[in-house]
């Protein structure tokens, strides 16, 4: 009797915990919602950052206008382009190490594509305008007849805002300063004016017709993706040792109701929660495709589901190595290690380098002849050309330094004061009355060290130039 007793109440505190349970479950917060705040955060970021000036310098702009970068307030000129490399490096070699640990976590959290349908489809036909029932069905295409109206108010709507989203990636190559000013007189300016239309015309096209047919059939990161997964990597997948297996090994569905599971104890109910609200309509059940973005939209619905039966969700985001093999999912692993180090490799180099940016530009040709004799005084002369990289004007002087700095002097060049941004020509001759031969019965070229620097702050802005000076034999100079 008090076994069985015992029995009844271990029984009664299963099932009353159960619900508190489930409850608990039911109060995670679903995926979709952590997008949600995800996309808020992208989105702010991306208007605000055109805005963000330090010392009157953009925290990054791509300027063709002014042939310049901005990088974290440095300007750079186009002679100093050689940042750009790095920065694409970060970028593709950042997303490719995302790849490899989270999956196409960058397609379905990230990416402008998927944050514009997500406006479009979830938001304005779904909550605004109502055109779609559920967000939980995105198979089901909306009535376009019987919505006419209301769809051309959601294009009109999108249109609105692919003008905002147009406009914000130009300010990235042109500061909206500039931008706010040409669209102003946009005859005189007809290039933004075009890019600001041409990107406009493509957001309608891409989300409101193209749609997810994007990321299946023209982005190529899809391509690339099954190269850069292990069996590590986090990915939405369907548990077939709990759910059963719904496909064979030709990807050919053998299941279609409960009662084809093979196993009793499959716990799948084939209720295809999980299908409907995919975006890239797949079935995630089918393994690993190409078109899944890790948007994890079939683990809420899952977890939906099974969390009303006490279970924990069939699709979930993990790994293969946890799912098949029931080992622990490695995050830190070789692949991890190697991707750390080359990202922290190019970060470096790039600070390095963009340490000893040049203050200033100066190019120096030799002139069209060789030297000029002139009572027993040599000269050469050559062709400068000073810019300045700097937000303000400077006056550059010129002075020989090393082994020739008593024997060869500056001739004609006094300084050259240059505008922010602006560059000038000037030109240069250098002279010297002693005798520099170096060979007997030929000319001799000497290289001489020239020091360029700012008056304002010589310590700061400078350049150092060698250049070849062209000595005749002795016999000419008599």
């Amino acid at each position: 009797m008090e076994s069985e007793t015992l029995q009844q109440e271990e029984t009664k505190n299963a099932t009353t915990s159960t619900p508190k349970k489930n409850k608990a479950k039911e109060k995670k917060q679903p995926f979709r919602i952590k997008r949600y705040y995800v996309f808020a955060a992208i989105t702010l970021f991306s208007l605000l950052l055109p805005f963000i000036t330090i010392d009157g310098n953009q925290i990054f702009l791509l300027s063709f206008d002014h042939k310049q970068l901005h990088l974290m307030g440095t300007v750079f000129d186009m002679q100093e382009l050689y940042m750009m490399p790095f920065l694409l490096m970060l970028l593709f070699i950042g997303i490719f190490a995302a790849t490899a640990m989270g999956g196409r976590v960058f397609c379905g959290w990230g990416c402008p594509q998927t944050i514009f349908r997500v406006i479009y489809r979830d938001y304005i036909e779904t909550k605004l305008l109502g055109m779609r029932k559920r967000i939980s069905n995105k198979q089901k295409e909306p009535d376009y007849k019987k919505h006419a109206g209301k769809r051309m108010i959601a294009i009109a709507i999108w249109t609105v805002l692919s003008f905002v989203a147009a406009a914000n990636f130009i300010w990235f190559f042109v500061p909206p300063a500039d931008f706010f000013t040409y669209i102003q007189d946009p005859m005189e300016h007809m290039v933004v004016m075009g890019m600001l239309l041409g990107i406009v015309a493509f957001l309608v096209y891409d989300v409101i017709f193209l749609k997810e047919d994007w990321c299946i059939y023209i982005c190529p990161y899809s391509r690339i993706q099954s190269v850069l997964y292990d069996e590590n990597t986090l990915q939405a997948i369907y548990h077939p040792g709990r759910g059963g297996e719904i496909y064979d090994e030709n990807k050919e569905k053998i299941v279609f109701k409960q009662k084809d599971l093979p196993e009793e104890e499959n716990e799948c109910t084939t209720c295809e929660k999980c299908v409907t609200v995919c975006p890239t309509h797949i079935d995630i059940r089918k393994g690993t495709q190409l078109e899944c973005i890790n948007c994890l939209e079939c683990v809420d619905a899952c977890t939906t589901v099974m969390g009303k039966l006490g279970k924990e969700s069939l699709v979930q985001w993990s790994s293969n190595n946890e799912i098949y093999e029931g080992n622990k999912t490695k995050l830190f692993r070789p692949i991890t290690y190697m991707y750390a180090g080359v990202l922290a490799l190019i970060t470096v180099v790039m600070i390095m380098m963009g340490g000893t940016k040049e203050y200033m530009i100066l190019d120096i040709n030799k002139g069209n002849r060789l030297y000029k004799i002139e009572d027993k005084t040599v000269s050469n002369d050559y062709l400068m050309f000073f810019k300045n990289t700097e937000p303000n004007t400077h006056t550059y002087k010129l002075e020989v330094v090393g082994k020739y700095a008593d024997k060869i002097e500056i001739k004609r060049f006094k300084q050259a004061t240059v505008k922010a941004g602006k560059g000038t020509k000037e030109v240069l001759i250098l002279s010297t009355n002693q005798n520099l031969s170096q060979e007997k019965n030929g000319d001799s070229i000497l290289l001489v060290k020239l020091h360029a620097y700012s008056t304002s702050e010589p310590k700061r802005v400078f350049v150092d130039k060698e250049l070849s000076f062209v000595y005749p034999s002795v016999d000419k100079v008599k």
